[in-house]
């Protein structure tokens, strides 16, 4: 199949509005990148008609994408989507830019510049097609990320991959909602828990993650599975962890509360650091108790604690 990737640059402030339009839409997933990352690999394919000039990489403004299957329908609703983003208001306004990405060829636009990356102190994300020689006491998460959202380089997954590894116990349940490509989920079962639950709407993203759980060898200790958010899994979990944006993580902050085990670790990451303190007072009107918040580029990542 065939995709038309939207990437909407827009001021901070817009980020999470731009993604829930996203979302209503029904796009293939719903990635919020730094400007650098979108612009490396999309200045490989072909801008279609509908594009517009690619944004100076000097502009640091968050952008958000998602995916749009070709089709009949297709001019309508991007149509749509402009019309929406114009009704924001937004100052400076959204600029988008479109191109066409074949399924199969989708990574081919950016393996030249995805390599392995090291973060805290163990783990190293390396992706599928690079060799790496591994040193002794690391843990090498062998990724190849597909059209789903997680490679480690980005750093909201960095952030939670930091915390993961503070975090983790021995044994632990982990659930890993919005799980994307699997990196987390895969990173907590290296780290060494007991059982993983990787859950992820986007049929794209289930299929690569389950793809990246097989060949990291941790297929016997996580699981995949296709849902909305946490309403998909059964049975408490002493960690939870979910990287995708202020909104949803909000919104879900009963849901986990209700889901994690008494002293049980919540990490929330994809959180744009003007949306910090409402994601706070919402996991803290859940009743849990918000013990660690790392920043790195603008982006925050928060870790609550279940009330015991």
């Amino acid at each position: 199949m065939d995709w038309l990737e939207v990437a909407v640059q827009v001021p901070p402030e817009g980020v999470e509005l731009v993604a829930d339009i996203f979302q209503d839409m029904g796009t293939g997933g719903v990635v919020i990148e730094d400007p650098a990352v979108i612009l490396r690999y999309a200045a490989a394919a072909e801008p279609d008609e509908w594009g517009v000039e690619t944004p100076s990489p000097g502009e640091r403004r968050p952008v958000v994408k998602g995916y749009l299957a070709s089709g009949a329908e297709l001019a309508g609703r991007l149509e749509a989507l402009r019309a929406a983003l114009n009704s924001l208001e937004l100052t400076p306004a959204p600029e988008l830019r479109t191109c066409r990405v074949a399924e199969e060829d989708w990574a081919n636009c950016w393996k030249a510049y995805y390599k392995p990356v090291h973060v805290g102190q163990r783990l190293v994300v390396k992706p599928s097609w690079e060799d790496y020689p591994v040193v002794a006491g690391e843990l090498v998460i062998d990724m190849d990320p597909g059209m789903a959202f997680g490679c480690g380089a980005h750093p909201t997954t960095a952030l939670c991959l930091k915390l993961l590894e503070k975090y983790v116990q021995d044994g632990a349940t982990v659930y890993d909602v919005g799980t994307g490509s699997g990196i987390l989920a895969i990173a907590s079962a290296l780290l060494g828990s007991g059982r993983v639950v990787a859950v992820d709407h986007d049929p794209v993203a289930c299929r690569t993650a389950l793809a990246n759980i097989e060949r990291n060898g941790v297929a016997g200790r996580v699981k995949v599975i296709q849902g909305d958010l946490l309403s998909s899994i059964e049975g408490k979990a002493g960690l939870i962890v979910a990287n995708i944006i202020a909104g949803i993580i909000a919104g879900l902050a009963v849901d986990v509360s209700k889901t994690l085990v008494p002293g049980g670790i919540f990490i929330a990451s994809g959180i744009i650091s003007e949306r910090g303190p409402e994601v706070i007072a919402a996991l803290e009107s859940a009743g849990l108790s918000v013990v660690e918040q790392s920043e790195d580029g603008g982006w925050v990542a928060l870790v609550a604690k279940a009330n015991p």
